[in-house]
């Protein structure tokens, strides 16, 4: 049997955002068209998600909190805490992405890896939303894989540049999920959750820094969490073109941290789902083709099929 480079792609709705909101959203759609374009996929690898069932969604997400989604029930202070204004479609969206990465996590098992176009929603809380993130895919995700004993070790690596603060206090009291964020410092959120284990980075952290802290840590998690499953949040703010980030990683640089995590996934026949997480360089260009970057590495390093 050959292995599938299987990819869960989430549409993007055309009118659930005002215009100066849909900037971010365009990377959703121009990264498997350019992973189509240069024949790196093809239709066959992407794969449309069903929303997710509400039963499982409340496993991590509080009842009061879902119908508030479900009812188009926010507060105005609430939809600011997200930054996006409340619509059924975007709501839509979110049980489709979570659903997307639950698909993912069966894709891992048989394949050893599998992606998301989207998610890596890691600032949604059990009964909140904030920082563009309504439900936390890898959250219900994992606990999904718990609930229905698919597994009992879980590790969470999140790499975007911003701490996951909403995974941190999901799991805050769930020992078979390991949390490890490695992130700014001094970004977003100011308050911060404690992960199992937080790495937080310097302004200005530059690619040596920010790979010798990452291939210290990751081998030494590995060898102490033994996971049975990873979720792997590959957000490319960390690029020095971030106009968020505030970290001074190179196309080079976040390009080796994938392949690091990846071979280390490999040899330890881990099976990894991943997330691209946040991006948002100024040019869109340099947004699409350091995420393009990611699915080329798992490619490249699992030997899938297009």
């Amino acid at each position: 049997m050959s292995a599938f480079l299987h990819i869960a792609f989430a549409p993007v709705y055309a009118h659930p955002l005002p215009e100066g909101h849909r900037f971010p959203m365009l990377k959703y759609e121009l990264i498997p068209g350019q992973l189509l374009h240069e024949g790196m996929i093809t239709s066959a690898n992407l794969v449309a998600p069903k929303p997710c069932a509400d039963e499982i969604v409340l496993w991590t997400h509080t009842r009061e909190y879902v119908d508030k989604l479900r009812l188009q029930g926010l507060t105005a202070k609430e939809q600011r805490h997200i930054g996006f204004p409340q619509s059924p479609e975007l709501t839509l969206r979110e049980w489709v992405i979570v659903q997307g990465t639950i698909d993912c996590c069966h894709a891992a098992f048989r394949w050893g890896v599998a992606l998301n176009v989207a998610g890596g929603t890691h600032h949604a809380f059990a009964g909140r939303g904030e920082g563009f993130c309504l439900l936390n895919d890898f959250a219900v995700a994992a606990n999904y894989l718990l609930h229905n004993k698919l597994a009992e070790r879980i590790l969470i690596i999140d790499l975007d540049v911003h701490q996951g603060n909403g995974t941190a206090s999901i799991f805050e009291h769930e020992p078979r999920v390991f949390t490890f964020s490695m992130h700014g410092e001094h970004n977003y959120p100011f308050h911060k959750e404690r992960s199992d284990l937080d790495i937080g980075l310097a302004d200005g952290a530059m690619d040596e820094e920010y790979l010798e802290q990452l291939t210290s840590a990751l081998p030494r998690l590995l060898e102490q969490v033994r996971p049975q499953f990873v979720f792997y949040l590959s957000g490319v703010d960390i690029l020095a073109s971030d106009k968020f980030g505030k970290l001074k990683v190179s196309m080079d640089g976040c390009l080796a941290r994938d392949r690091f995590v990846y071979t280390s996934l490999r040899n330890a026949g881990v099976p990894c789902v991943t997330a691209m997480g946040g991006g948002y360089s100024a040019d869109i260009r340099v947004i699409t083709e350091a995420h393009c970057n990611t699915f080329r590495v798992a490619k490249s390093i699992y030997e899938l099929d297009s």
